[in-house]
């Protein structure tokens, strides 16, 4: 669930990087999400 969240804003956040260059303050708090969602679901995988 985590991974897809990660991956969809990811997405979102290239989109938005090409696409929409006005609003990058915003594009790159999607880029920073993305990234702690990963590393969240990285350190829980591991403990399992």
């Amino acid at each position: 669930m985590l991974w897809t969240i990660a991956i969809i804003l990811l997405i979102l956040w290239a989109l938005g990087f090409v696409v929409f260059h006005v609003a990058s303050g915003l594009i790159h708090i999607l880029i920073v999400l993305a990234i702690i969602v990963g590393l969240v679901q990285l350190f829980r995988g591991r403990r399992v």
